[in-house]
């Protein structure tokens, strides 16, 4: 696809671009916009420009809402020569945040974070030079300046998420700008907000519903992304931490502008949850749906529901793009998602035991309990679960085989679980269902995952070869990727927004207006209904010691928030939730724990190990500034606390 193709070009140049001074608010390389804008086809590839930091976003290493989420742990001294994965986003959890070189940090462009104020630059320049070309016609124009309006909004929502208040950037500064022109300042949280929206209202009458020549367009930007994006931008600003937030009421401009009101406004949630129909209501008109898998003609067609329910939850990610018609926004795969060997441990198969994929993608226990048992209710809420014996032993046997492997000594705790535990997460024991087709032709005795000690397959090997939790991200690795001596990955789009994190955003949004469970409920349900599970009515009323749990809007809020965070675990969203909800200290203020990995007996490995407990507080919700960004622009105010 020609877009694809050129962003790559564009992605890799973009790498090794360097940083003004201040911020990128006054062009560079004047000589050549004329250049750029002579014709059609120059404006075009311009416009691409344009989306080339938004490619950058499909590595989750770099993405606060992966690497700050308490889904995925690294080892902290593992290096990136080692592994072939820069742990920079990786270790934040570690408390290596510092104002001196800050990680990730996407204001200047340094250590793992994109230069975002240079993508909002390239816009500006689109956008004041669109009239040139002679050749461009009135509908392509318009196309593009929607495109460039939304990129425009978004790359502002991307700071805005990290750093809160910041300066709007609506228009390049002219080149002979003086020094304190240049010095911009933060703008107030509303302030922000009702301009990105304000773009986003721009731009979606000009866009496209859907992309209809796939071979050149997919990828880009659609009116069913912009009108998501919004509804989005919507919830996150009505969120605790935007609206209301009392931790802020001191954080102002130099010259004693608030930067966060205050007072909590609830008409904030009705702008969202409108804006959540309005972009529910669009996408299904337009063929949206939850995926179900179909199996191909090379896959046994009987398969057991119990595998079709776990492809059907593995695929919603995986699937390329024509048979997933849940995606509404997924990154082009031009680098694929970074290299899945990261979350994927080495298999009961001959040719695997010691090959170089690394599986060092650790999931915490804490993260693997999250998910639900078989009736859709917390392991520590089922009535009939056996929570307070699930380190315990037990085997494998038929009537599980399609998730443990039958004779396999693992822990209780892997036992009657929902089908998205198993469909997500591998663990010692977990039957792996996959690996190519050829994995795929016995379902009734598939492969699976041996991971105590280090002998066994996918036990710890040495430094860059060990998953330092006994637990992977399976829901990371496409089914049809093969372990074999050369590796053969089926690469997958990285998705930003599906269906399924629409109607339990909308469900969020219902909540909070104080709708009865009655309205709410229902979006839930649908979820669940893809993932064999009963409705959250019936659930709590049969199986949980807290049966009324679901009539309060309390309650129902923390059962938003739960499912939230099962269906969309590891796709680079839990981070972000959880920070707009100001719920990460909560998680971050745990001991981050595995099994005794190294120990082959069953009795010794399945005791729960702390590994680390991460550095999280307060200040964490928002990200630094540099030191000397900061000196080089006395107008900018440090983020609070730090």
């Amino acid at each position: 696809m020609r877009l694809s193709k050129y962003l790559l070009v564009l992605a890799i140049a973009a790498t090794s671009v360097s940083c003004k001074k201040y911020l990128d608010v006054t062009p560079d390389n004047v000589g050549t916009i004329d250049y750029a804008f002579r014709n059609r086809n120059e404006t075009e590839n311009y416009l691409f420009s344009c989306y080339a930091t938004l490619q950058q976003f499909q590595y989750p290493q770099y993405n606060a809402g992966f690497v700050t989420s308490g889904e995925i742990i690294f080892p902290e001294l593992l290096a990136r020569e080692k592994t072939g994965v820069d742990p920079v986003g990786l270790r934040l959890m570690y408390g290596k945040q510092t104002t001196s070189e800050p990680v990730m940090n996407f204001w200047d462009g340094e250590n793992g974070g994109q230069a975002i104020f240079k993508a909002i630059r390239r816009c500006n320049t689109m956008l004041e030079n669109i009239d040139k070309p002679f050749d461009l016609t009135e509908t392509e124009k318009t196309r593009w300046i929607a495109e460039t309006k939304f990129l425009k909004a978004y790359y502002h929502y991307y700071l805005f998420r990290l750093y809160g208040p910041i300066p709007i950037i609506d228009k390049n500064l002219p080149i002979t700008s003086s020094t304190e022109e240049v010095r911009v300042k933060r703008a107030p949280v509303d302030s922000v907000v009702n301009y990105m929206v304000r773009l986003l209202d721009e731009a979606i009458p000009g866009l496209p519903v859907v992309i209809q020549d796939e071979n050149r367009e997919l990828g880009r930007i659609t009116r069913l992304i912009a009108m998501s994006v919004k509804a989005e931008l919507l919830a996150t600003a009505a969120s605790p931490l935007f609206n209301g937030n009392p931790d802020y009421a001191s954080f102002k401009n130099k010259d004693g502008e608030q930067l966060f009101n205050s007072q909590y406004d609830a008409t904030k949630w009705d702008k969202a949850a409108q804006a959540c129909i309005d972009a529910i209501t669009l996408s299904e008109a337009n063929g949206r749906r939850l995926h179900e898998f179909i199996a191909p003609g090379n896959i046994p067609q009987n398969l057991p529901q119990e595998l079709r329910r776990v492809l059907t939850i593995q695929t919603a990610i995986t699937e390329k793009w024509e048979l997933n018609n849940e995606f509404i926004w997924a990154l082009n795969p031009t680098f694929g998602f970074g290299k899945q060997e990261y979350a994927m441990p080495r298999i009961t198969l001959a040719s695997t035991k010691n090959l170089i994929a690394q599986g060092t993608f650790a999931v915490p226990i804490a993260q693997q309990e999250l998910f639900y048992t078989k009736n859709g209710v917390p392991i520590n809420e089922d009535k009939t679960w056996d929570y307070a014996n699930r380190y315990t032993l037990r085997t494998g046997d038929e009537a599980h085989k399609y998730y443990i492997h039958n004779g396999y000594t693992t822990v209780k705790g892997h036992f009657d679980r929902e089908t998205r535990f198993y469909a997500d997460v591998a663990f010692d024991g977990g039957v792996w269902y996959g690996n190519g087709t050829s994995g795929l032709n016995n379902p009734e005795d598939p492969l699976y995952v041996q991971a105590r000690g280090s002998d066994s397959y996918a036990g710890p090997k040495d430094d860059s070869k060990t998953n330092i939790t006994g637990y992977w991200p399976k829901k990371l690795v496409n089914y049809l990727t093969e372990y074999n001596q050369e590796m053969t990955w089926v690469d997958y789009r990285m998705p930003l927004i599906r269906l399924a994190s629409m109607y339990l955003l909308y469900a969020e949004c219902l909540n909070e207006q104080g709708k009865s469970y009655t309205e709410v409920v229902p979006w839930i349900d649908k979820v669940r209904a893809r993932a064999g599970l009963p409705g959250v009515v019936e659930a709590w009323q049969i199986y949980s010691n807290n049966p009324s749990k679901f009539a309060n809007q309390s309650g129902l809020r923390d059962i938003i928030h739960h499912e939230r965070r099962i269906e969309l675990a590891f796709e680079a969203q839990a981070g972000w939730d959880l920070r707009r909800w100001k719920e990460l200290q909560g998680v971050m203020g745990n001991a981050m724990q595995g099994w005794n990995i190294f120990e082959s007996d069953p009795q010794k490995y399945y005791r729960p190990a702390n590994i680390f407990i991460p550095v999280f507080n307060l200040r964490n919700y928002l990200w630094p500034l540099k030191d000397r960004t900061l000196l080089a622009n006395p107008n900018l105010v440090q983020s609070p606390l730090w």
